[in-house]
């Protein structure tokens, strides 16, 4: 490649005979039409480059966007036999991922036929995870095989540093998954304990510990999560400067219980809760918790436990506590410690998980009345 003069370039009218002659070389019996690629030319939805080497078009990258979604489609990405092995289906491939990541998309998602065993290497090697296996998805031809394995890679990361929005920080916050349902509260505090240099010597152990000393006991059903009263108390308890910020005086949560003494229950450990916090002179602020004060927060070094909706996620109505670790003009990231991994496979990918702040403004907050809880931490000086 070192010897040869190459560019990627937006493609045009121009490039579509050789794109077609290169598709119909590479897909005899399953190919893009002219007239589709005059149409990603067009197309406000798509992006379309083409690789010309020494002057001749001998590859090409598709990546197409759905409106309203952060999903983004690797649709097509092809080099010519003859400029194979030498680096360029990399160049392309970044170029797609530059592209999506440009226009805020969150997945860069593609679909490779079982049977192609570079493009998966290709793929997986540049951080791409399989989700599914769809059968049948290619029609049947003699190149390759009709099952697709569909790949997906989480785009956007934080990055460390002063140009890195917010928040940013000499070192990462660490990851921890929670070990059970109930405790996404006490894994987020763990994971802020532990990046301000109060690390657990046993954390799945000190996660029930936090969990029995911050539950509201009740929960719609199952166990009881945590409130931001008990969550603030556990972490004074265990050195950290907190401050509590809530959008209402009402008791939390119990809106979902239906149990009139569980109520009660939830309304008087509250209650306990705050007392406890008022006796430490811990500031427990009733207002609006803004993206602006987040920011703020970040700046001045906090992290911010706080309380989201995870319909806009997964589609069901659960509270759950994340950790705020930075922000910036497009998104707010999160350390989630959520143990079902769909869609992002991987704890890792959830560390520093990229929320649009569009999104996020969606789902902070919880129940039909948009009960909102932030639980704001910072090291005391030693």
């Amino acid at each position: 490649m070192a010897s040869q003069s190459y560019k990627i370039t937006c493609a045009q009218p121009l490039h579509l005979d050789a794109v077609a002659i290169l598709e119909a070389r590479t897909y005899p019996e399953d190919a893009i039409s002219k007239r589709s690629f005059r149409r990603f030319i067009e197309s406000e939805t798509a992006d379309f480059y083409v690789l010309e080497v020494n002057g001749n078009v001998e590859g090409y990258v598709v990546v197409l966007y759905r409106n309203n979604t952060n999903l983004a489609r690797l649709y097509a990405l092809v080099v010519s036999e003859r400029c194979r092995h030498k680096g360029y289906g990399r160049l392309l491939l970044h170029k797609g991922e530059e592209l999506a990541d440009e226009r805020h998309s969150l997945f860069l998602r593609t679909e490779v036929a079982v049977s192609n065993k570079v493009a998966q290497k290709l793929l997986i090697g540049d951080g791409f995870h399989s989700i599914e296996l769809r059968e049948a998805y290619f029609p049947v031809t003699q190149s390759q095989s009709s099952d697709a394995l569909v790949l997906q890679k989480l785009l956007p990361r934080y990055e460390l540093g002063e140009d890195a929005g917010v928040g940013a920080t000499e070192t990462y916050v660490p990851m921890l998954t929670q070990s059970t349902e109930f405790t996404c509260g006490p894994a987020s505090l763990l994971m802020a304990l532990d990046y301000f240099g109060y690390p657990s010597h046993d954390p799945q152990s000190e996660e029930l510990e936090i969990w029995r000393e911050a539950t509201t006991i009740y929960m719609t059903s199952g166990h009881g999560g945590c409130g931001p009263y008990g969550l603030a108390r556990a972490a004074l308890k265990r050195g950290l400067n907190v401050r509590v910020e809530v959008n209402t005086d009402q008791p939390l949560f119990v809106d979902s219980v239906r149990h009139e003494q569980k109520k009660a229950v939830i309304e008087r450990i509250q209650q306990v809760d705050i007392g406890y916090l008022r006796e430490r002179n811990v500031a427990v602020s009733v207002g609006d918790y803004t993206l602006e004060s987040l920011c703020r927060d970040l700046a001045a070094g906090s992290l911010v436990m706080a309380l989201i909706s995870t319909y806009l996620f997964d589609g069901i109505r659960a509270p759950h506590w994340v950790l705020i670790c930075a922000a910036d003009d497009g998104f707010v990231y999160i350390n989630d410690p959520d143990y079902d991994t769909l869609p992002w496979q991987s704890p890792t990918e959830r560390q520093y998980l990229p929320i649009p702040v569009k999104t996020f403004s969606k789902a902070f907050g919880y129940g039909g009345k948009k009960q909102k809880a932030a639980v704001i931490l910072s090291v005391k000086n030693r």
